[in-house]
Protein backbone atom coordinates (compact mmCIF):
# COMPACT_ATOMS: atom_id res chain seq x y z
CA UNK A 1 0.00 0.00 0.00
CA UNK A 2 1.59 3.43 -0.97
CA UNK A 3 1.73 6.13 1.74
CA UNK A 4 0.30 8.79 0.14
CA UNK A 5 -0.56 12.05 2.63
CA UNK A 6 -1.79 15.18 1.69
CA UNK A 7 -4.33 17.56 2.80
CA UNK A 8 -7.82 16.34 2.04
CA UNK A 9 -6.83 12.24 1.24
CA UNK A 10 -8.81 11.00 3.71
CA UNK A 11 -12.20 12.64 2.48
CA UNK A 12 -11.66 11.11 -1.08
CA UNK A 13 -14.01 8.85 -0.30
CA UNK A 14 -16.54 10.49 1.60
CA UNK A 15 -17.00 13.04 -1.23
CA UNK A 16 -17.15 10.39 -4.38
CA UNK A 17 -20.86 9.64 -4.67
CA UNK A 18 -21.91 13.30 -3.83
CA UNK A 19 -25.12 14.70 -5.87
CA UNK A 20 -24.23 16.91 -8.36
CA UNK A 21 -25.01 20.86 -7.87
CA UNK A 22 -28.61 21.80 -8.78
CA UNK A 23 -28.29 22.63 -12.07
CA UNK A 24 -31.22 22.24 -14.74
CA UNK A 25 -32.18 23.81 -17.88
CA UNK A 26 -32.20 27.58 -17.36
CA UNK A 27 -35.77 28.95 -17.63
CA UNK A 28 -36.62 32.49 -18.85
CA UNK A 29 -39.23 34.05 -16.74
CA UNK A 30 -42.30 33.02 -19.22
CA UNK A 31 -40.69 29.43 -19.18
CA UNK A 32 -40.14 29.28 -15.82
CA UNK A 33 -44.14 30.20 -15.01
CA UNK A 34 -45.04 27.42 -17.62
CA UNK A 35 -42.90 24.99 -15.82
CA UNK A 36 -44.41 25.57 -12.73
CA UNK A 37 -47.65 24.34 -13.95
CA UNK A 38 -46.67 21.39 -15.50
CA UNK A 39 -44.66 20.56 -11.30
CA UNK A 40 -48.25 21.20 -9.78
CA UNK A 41 -49.73 18.80 -12.10
CA UNK A 42 -46.90 16.48 -11.37
CA UNK A 43 -46.78 16.67 -7.88
CA UNK A 44 -48.92 13.95 -6.25
CA UNK A 45 -49.58 14.27 -2.09
CA UNK A 46 -49.30 11.23 0.14
CA UNK A 47 -51.49 10.81 3.42
CA UNK A 48 -50.89 10.44 7.16
CA UNK A 49 -47.09 11.60 8.92
CA UNK A 50 -43.88 10.89 7.83
CA UNK A 51 -40.59 10.96 10.15
CA UNK A 52 -38.70 14.86 9.80
CA UNK A 53 -35.57 14.43 7.13
CA UNK A 54 -34.74 17.87 6.92
CA UNK A 55 -33.04 18.64 10.21
CA UNK A 56 -31.19 15.75 9.79
CA UNK A 57 -29.93 16.62 6.02
CA UNK A 58 -29.25 20.14 7.34
CA UNK A 59 -26.87 18.89 10.10
CA UNK A 60 -25.11 16.59 7.39
CA UNK A 61 -24.90 19.96 4.90
CA UNK A 62 -23.32 21.27 7.87
CA UNK A 63 -20.77 19.02 8.49
CA UNK A 64 -19.74 19.05 4.62
CA UNK A 65 -19.76 22.19 4.31
CA UNK A 66 -17.28 23.27 7.46
CA UNK A 67 -15.18 19.86 6.43
CA UNK A 68 -14.38 21.82 3.00
CA UNK A 69 -13.90 25.05 4.33
CA UNK A 70 -11.27 23.81 6.67
CA UNK A 71 -9.72 21.90 3.73
CA UNK A 72 -9.57 25.27 1.58
CA UNK A 73 -8.28 26.98 4.74
CA UNK A 74 -5.48 24.21 4.69
CA UNK A 75 -4.80 24.98 1.20
CA UNK A 76 -4.48 28.74 1.55
CA UNK A 77 -1.73 28.10 4.36
CA UNK A 78 -0.01 26.36 1.78
CA UNK A 79 0.02 29.06 -0.17
CA UNK A 80 -1.34 27.26 -2.78
CA UNK A 81 -4.26 28.77 -5.24
CA UNK A 82 -7.62 27.78 -4.63
CA UNK A 83 -10.45 27.85 -7.16
CA UNK A 84 -13.00 31.23 -7.59
CA UNK A 85 -15.56 29.39 -6.23
CA UNK A 86 -13.55 27.83 -3.26
CA UNK A 87 -12.79 31.58 -2.76
CA UNK A 88 -16.51 32.87 -2.53
CA UNK A 89 -17.41 29.49 0.01
CA UNK A 90 -14.62 31.22 2.41
CA UNK A 91 -15.09 34.99 2.08
CA UNK A 92 -18.78 34.61 2.78
CA UNK A 93 -18.72 31.63 5.21
CA UNK A 94 -19.91 33.72 7.67
CA UNK A 95 -23.06 34.22 5.92
CA UNK A 96 -23.27 30.16 5.60
CA UNK A 97 -23.20 29.29 8.91
CA UNK A 98 -25.49 32.62 10.17
CA UNK A 99 -28.12 31.00 7.48
CA UNK A 100 -27.59 27.24 9.27
CA UNK A 101 -28.24 28.68 12.83
CA UNK A 102 -31.55 30.74 11.04
CA UNK A 103 -32.21 27.27 9.49
CA UNK A 104 -32.27 25.35 12.59
CA UNK A 105 -34.17 28.10 14.11
CA UNK A 106 -37.25 28.50 11.89
CA UNK A 107 -37.11 25.15 11.83
CA UNK A 108 -38.09 23.03 14.97
CA UNK A 109 -38.34 19.62 15.24
CA UNK A 110 -41.54 18.48 13.67
CA UNK A 111 -42.43 21.26 12.38
CA UNK A 112 -41.75 19.93 8.13
CA UNK A 113 -44.24 16.64 9.21
CA UNK A 114 -47.13 18.62 9.84
CA UNK A 115 -46.82 20.14 5.61
CA UNK A 116 -47.95 18.11 2.54
CA UNK A 117 -45.38 15.81 1.41
CA UNK A 118 -45.27 14.33 -2.16
CA UNK A 119 -45.30 10.21 -2.34
CA UNK A 120 -43.07 9.71 -5.47
CA UNK A 121 -40.81 11.63 -7.35
CA UNK A 122 -37.30 12.33 -6.44
CA UNK A 123 -38.51 13.86 -3.60
CA UNK A 124 -40.04 11.25 -2.47
CA UNK A 125 -41.29 11.96 1.28
CA UNK A 126 -40.13 15.20 1.60
CA UNK A 127 -42.55 18.35 2.13
CA UNK A 128 -44.14 19.64 -1.07
CA UNK A 129 -43.08 22.90 -0.67
CA UNK A 130 -39.54 21.64 -0.35
CA UNK A 131 -39.45 20.39 -3.63
CA UNK A 132 -40.42 23.63 -5.18
CA UNK A 133 -37.56 25.00 -3.85
CA UNK A 134 -35.45 22.71 -4.94
CA UNK A 135 -36.72 23.23 -8.89
CA UNK A 136 -36.91 26.85 -8.31
CA UNK A 137 -32.76 27.20 -7.70
CA UNK A 138 -32.16 24.15 -9.83
CA UNK A 139 -33.77 26.27 -13.03
CA UNK A 140 -31.98 29.83 -12.17
CA UNK A 141 -28.60 28.25 -11.25
CA UNK A 142 -28.99 29.25 -7.38
CA UNK A 143 -30.22 32.66 -8.48
CA UNK A 144 -33.64 33.87 -6.75
CA UNK A 145 -35.37 36.84 -6.87
CA UNK A 146 -39.03 38.22 -6.33
CA UNK A 147 -40.18 38.69 -9.17
CA UNK A 148 -38.79 35.01 -9.82
CA UNK A 149 -40.29 33.40 -6.91
CA UNK A 150 -43.97 35.52 -7.05
CA UNK A 151 -44.26 34.58 -10.85
CA UNK A 152 -43.39 30.74 -9.96
CA UNK A 153 -45.98 30.46 -6.69
CA UNK A 154 -48.76 32.73 -9.22
CA UNK A 155 -48.40 29.91 -11.81
CA UNK A 156 -47.85 27.19 -9.58
CA UNK A 157 -51.34 27.97 -7.40
CA UNK A 158 -53.23 28.47 -10.20
CA UNK A 159 -53.23 24.61 -10.80
CA UNK A 160 -53.29 23.29 -6.82
CA UNK A 161 -53.19 26.24 -4.54
CA UNK A 162 -50.62 26.13 -1.46
CA UNK A 163 -52.05 26.54 2.22
CA UNK A 164 -50.82 29.01 4.49
CA UNK A 165 -48.47 26.81 6.58
CA UNK A 166 -46.70 26.28 3.10
CA UNK A 167 -46.77 29.78 1.74
CA UNK A 168 -44.74 30.82 5.22
CA UNK A 169 -42.38 27.63 4.84
CA UNK A 170 -41.15 28.81 1.40
CA UNK A 171 -38.33 31.37 2.92
CA UNK A 172 -37.27 28.23 4.97
CA UNK A 173 -37.58 25.51 2.48
CA UNK A 174 -35.77 28.07 0.17
CA UNK A 175 -32.60 28.54 2.43
CA UNK A 176 -32.85 24.93 2.98
CA UNK A 177 -32.37 24.34 -0.70
CA UNK A 178 -29.61 27.02 -1.06
CA UNK A 179 -27.57 25.10 1.56
CA UNK A 180 -28.37 22.23 0.27
CA UNK A 181 -26.86 23.48 -2.99
CA UNK A 182 -23.65 25.09 -1.73
CA UNK A 183 -23.03 21.33 -0.09
CA UNK A 184 -22.94 20.06 -3.71
CA UNK A 185 -20.67 22.34 -5.17
CA UNK A 186 -19.00 22.33 -1.96
CA UNK A 187 -18.16 18.81 -2.46
CA UNK A 188 -16.94 19.39 -6.28
CA UNK A 189 -14.75 21.86 -5.09
CA UNK A 190 -13.40 19.43 -2.05
CA UNK A 191 -12.93 16.59 -4.38
CA UNK A 192 -11.22 18.86 -7.08
CA UNK A 193 -8.79 20.48 -4.56
CA UNK A 194 -7.84 16.79 -3.65
CA UNK A 195 -7.19 15.29 -6.81
CA UNK A 196 -4.99 18.53 -7.51
CA UNK A 197 -3.47 17.66 -4.14
CA UNK A 198 -2.93 14.08 -5.91
CA UNK A 199 -1.52 15.72 -9.16
CA UNK A 200 1.13 17.85 -7.19
CA UNK A 201 2.22 15.00 -5.07
CA UNK A 202 2.93 13.31 -8.20
CA UNK A 203 4.52 15.90 -9.54
CA UNK A 204 6.70 16.82 -6.78
CA UNK A 205 7.74 13.08 -6.81
CA UNK A 206 8.73 12.89 -10.20
CA UNK A 207 10.29 16.34 -10.52
CA UNK A 208 12.56 15.13 -7.29
CA UNK A 209 13.44 11.37 -8.66
CA UNK A 210 14.29 13.43 -11.89
CA UNK A 211 16.83 15.90 -10.33
CA UNK A 212 18.11 13.06 -8.45
CA UNK A 213 18.11 9.95 -10.74
CA UNK A 214 16.63 9.97 -13.43
CA UNK A 215 16.55 6.61 -14.38
CA UNK A 216 14.38 6.14 -11.42
CA UNK A 217 11.07 7.76 -13.01
CA UNK A 218 10.08 4.80 -14.66
CA UNK A 219 9.50 3.24 -10.39
CA UNK A 220 7.96 6.38 -9.80
CA UNK A 221 5.21 6.34 -12.78
CA UNK A 222 5.04 2.55 -11.70
CA UNK A 223 3.62 3.39 -7.89
CA UNK A 224 1.60 6.15 -9.59
CA UNK A 225 -0.15 3.72 -12.04
CA UNK A 226 -0.63 0.99 -9.06
CA UNK A 227 -2.44 3.49 -7.24
CA UNK A 228 -5.22 4.13 -9.84
CA UNK A 229 -5.03 7.66 -9.78
CA UNK A 230 -8.66 9.12 -10.88
CA UNK A 231 -8.28 10.47 -14.84
CA UNK A 232 -10.64 13.25 -13.31
CA UNK A 233 -10.71 16.82 -15.31
CA UNK A 234 -8.90 18.00 -12.02
CA UNK A 235 -5.62 16.29 -11.64
CA UNK A 236 -5.01 15.66 -15.41
CA UNK A 237 -5.62 19.26 -15.63
CA UNK A 238 -2.99 20.06 -12.56
CA UNK A 239 -0.68 16.99 -13.57
CA UNK A 240 -0.25 18.42 -16.94
CA UNK A 241 0.26 22.16 -15.62
CA UNK A 242 2.74 21.10 -13.38
CA UNK A 243 4.96 18.74 -15.84
CA UNK A 244 4.65 20.18 -18.85
CA UNK A 245 7.79 21.97 -20.56
CA UNK A 246 9.89 20.77 -17.27
CA UNK A 247 12.51 18.74 -20.19
CA UNK A 248 11.68 15.38 -21.64
CA UNK A 249 12.38 13.15 -18.99
CA UNK A 250 8.74 14.35 -17.71
CA UNK A 251 7.20 13.82 -20.33
CA UNK A 252 7.47 10.09 -19.90
CA UNK A 253 4.57 10.41 -17.45
CA UNK A 254 2.40 12.59 -19.67
CA UNK A 255 2.10 10.24 -22.28
CA UNK A 256 1.38 7.80 -20.07
CA UNK A 257 -1.47 9.41 -18.85
CA UNK A 258 -2.75 9.94 -22.50
CA UNK A 259 -2.38 6.50 -22.87
CA UNK A 260 -4.61 5.92 -20.47
CA UNK A 261 -7.52 8.76 -21.42
CA UNK A 262 -7.04 6.87 -25.04
CA UNK A 263 -8.51 4.09 -23.21
CA UNK A 264 -11.86 5.79 -22.00
CA UNK A 265 -11.60 7.63 -25.72
CA UNK A 266 -10.56 11.04 -24.13
CA UNK A 267 -7.43 13.20 -24.67
CA UNK A 268 -6.00 15.99 -21.94
CA UNK A 269 -6.73 19.01 -23.92
CA UNK A 270 -10.78 17.46 -23.78
CA UNK A 271 -10.69 17.17 -20.20
CA UNK A 272 -8.59 20.57 -19.36
CA UNK A 273 -11.32 22.49 -21.37
CA UNK A 274 -13.54 20.18 -18.90
CA UNK A 275 -12.19 21.53 -15.96
CA UNK A 276 -12.11 25.51 -16.79
CA UNK A 277 -15.64 25.27 -18.18
CA UNK A 278 -16.59 23.36 -14.79
CA UNK A 279 -14.92 26.03 -12.76
CA UNK A 280 -16.58 28.44 -14.06
CA UNK A 281 -19.98 26.95 -13.65
CA UNK A 282 -19.19 26.46 -9.89
CA UNK A 283 -18.06 29.80 -9.52
CA UNK A 284 -21.54 30.83 -10.83
CA UNK A 285 -23.53 28.26 -8.93
CA UNK A 286 -21.41 29.56 -5.52
CA UNK A 287 -21.63 33.41 -6.39
CA UNK A 288 -25.42 32.80 -7.01
CA UNK A 289 -26.67 30.94 -4.37
CA UNK A 290 -24.71 33.24 -1.72
CA UNK A 291 -26.51 36.26 -3.75
CA UNK A 292 -29.79 34.40 -3.10
CA UNK A 293 -28.97 33.64 0.76
CA UNK A 294 -28.81 37.64 0.84
CA UNK A 295 -31.49 38.11 -0.60
CA UNK A 296 -33.80 35.92 1.69
CA UNK A 297 -32.88 38.21 4.86
CA UNK A 298 -33.83 41.04 3.10
CA UNK A 299 -37.55 39.82 1.58
CA UNK A 300 -40.75 40.96 3.24
CA UNK A 301 -42.15 37.83 3.63
CA UNK A 302 -45.20 39.32 5.57
CA UNK A 303 -46.10 41.04 2.29
CA UNK A 304 -45.35 38.08 -0.02
CA UNK A 305 -47.33 35.63 1.71
CA UNK A 306 -50.51 38.02 1.85
CA UNK A 307 -49.58 38.76 -1.79
CA UNK A 308 -49.41 34.96 -2.49
CA UNK A 309 -51.81 33.42 -0.34
CA UNK A 310 -55.64 32.36 -2.17
CA UNK A 311 -57.08 32.83 1.22
CA UNK A 312 -56.28 36.70 1.78
CA UNK A 313 -57.64 36.84 -2.10
CA UNK A 314 -60.93 35.38 -0.82
CA UNK A 315 -61.51 37.51 2.12
CA UNK A 316 -60.64 40.59 0.56
CA UNK A 317 -64.10 40.03 -0.84
CA UNK A 318 -65.31 40.69 2.86
CA UNK A 319 -68.87 42.60 2.46
CA UNK A 320 -67.67 46.50 2.39
CA UNK A 321 -63.93 45.92 2.59
CA UNK A 322 -63.87 45.85 6.17
CA UNK A 323 -61.38 43.07 6.09
CA UNK A 324 -58.68 45.40 3.94
CA UNK A 325 -58.71 48.24 5.76
CA UNK A 326 -57.51 46.08 8.98
CA UNK A 327 -53.73 45.52 10.09
CA UNK A 328 -51.66 42.94 9.41
CA UNK A 329 -52.22 41.41 13.11
CA UNK A 330 -56.00 41.22 12.93
CA UNK A 331 -55.69 40.03 9.25
CA UNK A 332 -52.99 36.83 10.20
CA UNK A 333 -55.59 36.16 13.04
CA UNK A 334 -58.31 35.37 10.79
CA UNK A 335 -56.65 33.95 8.43
CA UNK A 336 -55.16 31.32 10.91
CA UNK A 337 -58.83 30.37 12.29
CA UNK A 338 -59.53 29.47 8.91
CA UNK A 339 -56.23 27.55 8.92
CA UNK A 340 -57.13 25.56 12.04
CA UNK A 341 -60.85 24.90 10.79
CA UNK A 342 -59.12 23.38 7.62
CA UNK A 343 -57.07 21.11 9.89
CA UNK A 344 -60.06 19.63 11.43
CA UNK A 345 -61.93 19.23 8.50
CA UNK A 346 -61.52 17.60 4.95
CA UNK A 347 -62.39 21.46 3.17
CA UNK A 348 -59.13 23.51 2.03
CA UNK A 349 -58.45 26.41 3.48
CA UNK A 350 -59.80 28.28 0.27
CA UNK A 351 -63.23 26.44 1.09
CA UNK A 352 -63.16 27.44 4.44
CA UNK A 353 -62.67 31.07 3.71
CA UNK A 354 -65.83 30.85 0.80
CA UNK A 355 -67.82 29.17 3.33
CA UNK A 356 -67.70 32.84 5.51
CA UNK A 357 -67.29 34.74 2.56
CA UNK A 358 -71.08 33.11 1.74
CA UNK A 359 -72.37 33.65 5.38
CA UNK A 360 -71.64 37.33 5.41
CA UNK A 361 -73.21 37.80 2.19
CA UNK A 362 -76.33 36.16 2.60
CA UNK A 363 -76.62 38.09 6.19
CA UNK A 364 -76.34 41.05 4.57
CA UNK A 365 -78.51 40.43 1.83
CA UNK A 366 -80.96 39.73 4.58
CA UNK A 367 -80.84 42.56 6.63
CA UNK A 368 -78.44 45.32 6.05
CA UNK A 369 -74.44 46.00 5.38
CA UNK A 370 -74.21 47.63 8.78
CA UNK A 371 -75.24 44.64 10.59
CA UNK A 372 -72.32 43.24 12.58
CA UNK A 373 -73.52 39.72 10.90
CA UNK A 374 -72.14 40.78 7.21
CA UNK A 375 -68.77 41.33 8.36
CA UNK A 376 -66.55 37.91 7.71
CA UNK A 377 -65.07 38.31 11.17
CA UNK A 378 -68.16 37.40 12.48
CA UNK A 379 -67.97 33.82 10.88
CA UNK A 380 -64.21 33.52 11.96
CA UNK A 381 -63.51 34.68 15.40
CA UNK A 382 -67.47 35.60 16.51
CA UNK A 383 -70.55 34.11 17.32
CA UNK A 384 -71.18 32.67 14.08
CA UNK A 385 -67.89 30.78 14.24
CA UNK A 386 -70.25 27.56 15.03
CA UNK A 387 -71.82 28.07 11.71
CA UNK A 388 -68.94 28.21 9.67
CA UNK A 389 -67.43 25.11 11.72
CA UNK A 390 -71.04 23.16 11.17
CA UNK A 391 -70.86 23.74 7.56
CA UNK A 392 -67.38 22.31 7.09
CA UNK A 393 -68.13 19.36 9.43
CA UNK A 394 -65.32 19.65 11.44
CA UNK A 395 -63.83 16.74 13.49
CA UNK A 396 -63.49 17.35 17.20
CA UNK A 397 -61.35 15.35 19.42
CA UNK A 398 -62.58 14.33 22.51
CA UNK A 399 -59.88 17.28 24.49
CA UNK A 400 -61.13 19.92 22.26
CA UNK A 401 -64.94 19.06 22.90
CA UNK A 402 -64.24 19.14 26.58
CA UNK A 403 -62.40 22.40 26.44
CA UNK A 404 -65.21 24.17 24.05
CA UNK A 405 -68.05 22.88 26.56
CA UNK A 406 -66.00 23.90 29.47
CA UNK A 407 -66.06 27.49 27.58
CA UNK A 408 -69.48 27.79 26.71
CA UNK A 409 -70.65 26.81 30.31
CA UNK A 410 -67.78 28.11 32.04
CA UNK A 411 -69.99 29.97 34.77
CA UNK A 412 -72.20 27.03 35.80
CA UNK A 413 -68.93 24.72 35.83
CA UNK A 414 -67.63 27.57 38.34
CA UNK A 415 -70.26 27.75 40.57
CA UNK A 416 -70.73 24.27 40.17
CA UNK A 417 -67.46 23.37 41.51
CA UNK A 418 -67.87 26.11 44.56
CA UNK A 419 -70.76 24.52 45.81
CA UNK A 420 -69.40 20.34 45.19
CA UNK A 421 -66.48 21.54 47.58
CA UNK A 422 -68.76 23.18 49.68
Amino acid sequence: MLGISFPGYSLMNKYANEKPPLRAELFSADQMAKYSKTLANEHSLGEGHIPDQLLKRLADNEEVLLEVQNLLTETVKATRQITPAGEWLLDNFYLIEDQIRTGKRHLPKGYSQALPWLSDGPSKGFPRVYDIALEIISHSDGRVDAVVLSNFIIAYQSVSPLNMGELWAIPIMLRLALIENLRRVAAIIAVGRINRNLAHYWADEMVSVVDKDPKSLILVIADMARSDPPMDSSFVAELTRRLQGKGPALGLPLTWIEQRLSEIGQTSIELVNTETQRLAADQVSMSNSIGSLRFLATMDWREFVENMSVVEQTLFRDIGGIYANMDFATRDAYRHVVEKIAKKSKRSEQEIAEIAIDLARESDEKNNSESRTSHVGYYLIGKGLRQTEKIAQIQHGFFDSLRRFSRRFSLFLYIGCIALFS
